[in-house]
């Protein structure tokens, strides 16, 4: 999963090593993180949604998130305020603020996330405030590492 880049203390995790997790909708995957590389002052990875395809409402109790979009054409509402992000647009979503993406175009669209600082324990760190999409599925797996 991890690997050295020419210095053993740097680690390299692609996105394709990295677990799916569709539990709030999309795809999103968790590349670095205490778990894949031992970091400690947050998590971060790569989420797709198709076209129509949604993260549900939620909000992080400890960490500010950041996104930059790739690719696509989509629609994050903050506090039930609605802002349009298109190919090169990067926001800070502060912490406590409920927040929910939305892919409003017609192809894939792929963006770049990363939350800090880590809350005290990962269960912490995420506040659902609509249904999950899959509420089978398990939680993705950013701290505690083994």
């Amino acid at each position: 999963m991890t690997t050295p880049v020419n210095d053993p203390s740097i680690l390299r995790v692609n996105v394709s090593d990295a677990t799916p997790n569709r539990k709030r909708g999309g795809d999103i995957r968790v590349t670095l993180s205490p778990v894949t590389v031992g970091c400690g002052s947050g998590f971060g990875g790569v989420l797709h949604l198709e076209a129509g395809e949604y993260i549900t409402r939620h909000y992080h109790p400890y960490s500010e998130e950041f996104l930059h979009v790739v690719q696509g054409q989509l629609e994050l509402t903050l506090d039930g305020k609605p802002l349009e992000l298109g190919p090169e647009d990067s926001v800070l979503i502060p912490i406590g603020v409920d927040h929910r993406l939305v892919n409003v175009g017609k192809v894939r669209a792929t963006a770049v996330f990363h939350l800090s600082p880590l809350a005290p324990r990962p269960e912490l760190g995420h506040v659902d405030t609509e249904d999950v999409v899959d509420a089978g599925a398990p939680q993705p797996q950013v701290g505690d590492a083994p």
